[in-house]
């Protein structure tokens, strides 16, 4: 399906970018913008509307804010003065709560692309991220007629839409993401003592610590803003690794690994409903 509107993109790391790759060809026009000058040219490949100025967003119909989680509100502000109020705008923040306390002229809806890397910036970025990817949003006293805009666009990308509130996304988000990341960083961090650990780690201890790799603003961000959600989720995780540590381990483990083994199909994507 053809998409007959005009798609702004905001920032072009790995989930602009990848965005700007997915919908190439698929919509009627896609503007960018981007205060990297080498990353002006290189998405040039992909559309001829890119710059440096939010000005060039002036007449699109949906826009997509794909900045860090620490400048995202800074952006959304500055959209203000320059958008339409028929204007959709999506943020893609890990975070849901932060972006969506303040009314916005134009129609805000908070989502999230529950894809990404430990890589970063438009060269780590492609075009099929997103396949069956879920993809989250938020919407908030929004008409439907919007909502199906957007999600007719998030659909082109392969991904999967789905609907939570801002607040039950973000402790979700702790639980599967914040207070993993986290966790891998601290392995890390405990393991690096031990010349022998570090000498024989192999799969298992490189796959436990893919996230320690994220990209460090993201991460501080996600620690800063989700700080309650991920203290809770560690509690949690606490609390089960002691009872599991007890004469439960043996009684659990299996159930544990059979749930694990039907989250995910043979390309590694979730398939829990």
């Amino acid at each position: 399906m053809f998409i007959k509107q005009n798609i702004g993109i905001v920032s072009l790391g790995l989930i602009g970018g990848s965005l700007l790759k997915a919908l190439n060809g698929k919509a009627e026009n896609i503007y960018a913008v981007t205060r990297n000058p080498e990353t002006i040219k290189k998405a040039k490949q992909y559309t001829d509307h890119v710059s440096d100025d939010y000005s060039i967003l002036k007449n699109c119909d949906i826009v997509f804010v794909c900045s860090p989680m620490s400048e995202t509100i800074k952006v959304l502000d500055a959209l203000e003065c320059i958008l339409p109020p028929t204007t959709i705008v999506a943020d893609v923040c890990s975070l849901k709560a932060f972006v969506s306390q303040k009314k916005r002229p134009y129609i805000f809806i908070g989502t999230h692309p529950m894809a990404g890397t430990e890589n970063s910036g438009f060269d780590a970025s492609f075009a099929e991220l997103f396949v069956q990817a879920k993809w989250i949003l938020t919407p908030q006293n929004i008409e439907n007629g919007y909502i199906e805009k957007l999600v007719s666009v998030i659909e082109q990308t392969g991904a999967l839409p789905m609907f939570m509130t801002s607040d039950g996304h973000d402790k979700a988000a702790a639980l599967i993401s914040h207070m993993p990341m986290l966790v891998s960083q601290a392995l890390v961090k405990t393991a690096k003592e031990n010349a022998n650990a570090i000498k024989i780690a192999s799969s298992g201890f490189r796959d436990m610590t893919r996230l320690a790799m994220s990209n460090t603003t993201m991460a501080n961000d996600m620690i800063t803003l989700n700080r309650e959600n991920i203290i809770a989720a560690y509690e949690l995780l606490t609390k089960n690794l002691k009872e599991l540590l007890g004469e439960s381990y043996l009684d659990e483990i299996e159930a544990i690994s059979e749930f694990r083994r039907k989250m995910y199909n043979k390309e590694g994507k979730n398939i829990s409903n």
